[in-house]
């Protein structure tokens, strides 16, 4: 009875070991386009609250997505995070994802904010509105995305270039909207009335806006969130109006961040874990306090910038139609010399 005893206090300890072994070596390995400091503080709360260890690497969208390609089935790759669904679309199309099924996440995203299949889904919403010097122009000046084109524009407005995927986004969505010939039209005619040739990002965009280089200009509202908040940029900032386009219509143009499991994930149910924890209502407030980008989840109070800019009534169109049209609307750009 003794030995029997001692097999049986054995094989408990060793089943108690094993599984304490399993917790602690709990991981999900990380690939994200978003900065450091834009994400880790979530994924610091996640490890504190599973004890799962989170192994962050961060990078280009398109070389995170080239590397996660080239490492097969051999890649650690758990999730990746991007900041646009242009490169989750592009990531679904080459495979390097796949579905997940989760009840919370149907229930926290709206369908139009992720994959129909699972994919990929948002985690915040990224509006790209028309910006104006307040000293020069009133929101009674309306700027119309439609209306960009107009003669008395000419030589007024300030954008990124045609390279970067917010705009071929926004592109892709008037293609779905209006149609190839109407949205050539549009880009032609926005592309006459650049004040100047398109460089530097969203914030140099709302920069030369405050310094009359230009007197509108279109650009994401946390850029010039985060601006109002850097005491380097804050005068600037002060200085520029937020008006929202198409409220009587589609909506305003939006994109998200977003997120997918890795096709070959060693740890996927860690990552639709940490998926689940990024929907959830305390991370979507610390994404919209500090990083002054709109939550997913409905219900979760805006930042105080964002506040100041008003509400406002979002284009519900399936953001995949973003990745489908990505390719045609970036020919037409080139076309017009959107450069």
């Amino acid at each position: 009875m003794r030995l029997v005893s001692m097999v049986l206090c054995c094989s408990a300890l060793l089943s108690l070991a094993s599984q304490s072994a399993a917790v602690f070596s709990a991981e999900v390995n990380v690939y994200s386009a978003r900065q450091e400091e834009l994400i880790k503080p979530v994924l610091d709360e996640f490890n504190a609250s599973t004890g799962i260890r989170v192994n962050l690497i961060t990078g280009n969208a398109d070389e995170l997505i080239t590397r996660i390609a080239s490492e097969g089935r051999n890649s650690p790759a758990d999730l990746l995070i991007t900041t646009d669904v242009g490169r989750l679309y592009r990531a679904k199309q080459q495979q390097l994802l796949q579905p997940q099924s989760s009840e919370l996440l149907q229930q926290a995203i709206p369908a139009h904010l992720r994959d129909e299949a699972g994919y990929w889904f948002g985690l915040t919403v990224r509006a790209r509105p028309v910006m104006y010097a307040k000293g020069r122009l009133s929101e009674a000046d309306k700027a119309e995305l439609s209306d960009l084109t107009a003669e008395r524009w000419r030589g007024r407005i300030c954008v990124r270039s045609s390279g970067h995927i917010y705009n071929q986004s926004m592109v892709a969505a008037k293609l779905a909207h209006d149609g190839t010939a109407a949205t050539e039209q549009w880009v032609r005619g926005l592309v006459q009335n650049f004040a100047r040739p398109p460089r530097g990002g969203d914030r140099d965009q709302i920069r030369a806006l405050a310094a009359g280089v230009c007197d509108l200009a279109i650009a994401n509202t946390y850029y010039l969130a985060g601006m109002i908040n850097d005491p380097r940029d804050q005068q600037a900032a002060a200085s520029i109006g937020v008006y929202w386009p198409e409220q009587d219509g589609r909506g305003a143009h939006i994109n998200i961040s977003g997120a997918g499991v890795a096709v070959h994930a060693p740890n996927p149910a860690a990552a639709l874990q940490l998926l689940e924890f990024m929907l959830g209502e305390n991370a979507q407030q610390w994404y919209a306090e500090a990083n002054h980008e709109y939550p997913v989840r409905p219900g979760v109070a805006y930042s105080e910038a964002l506040q100041s800019y008003g509400d406002f009534t979002a284009d519900t169109l399936p953001l995949e139609r973003l990745g489908e049209l990505n390719a045609e609307a970036l020919r037409l750009m080139d076309r017009a010399r959107w450069r």
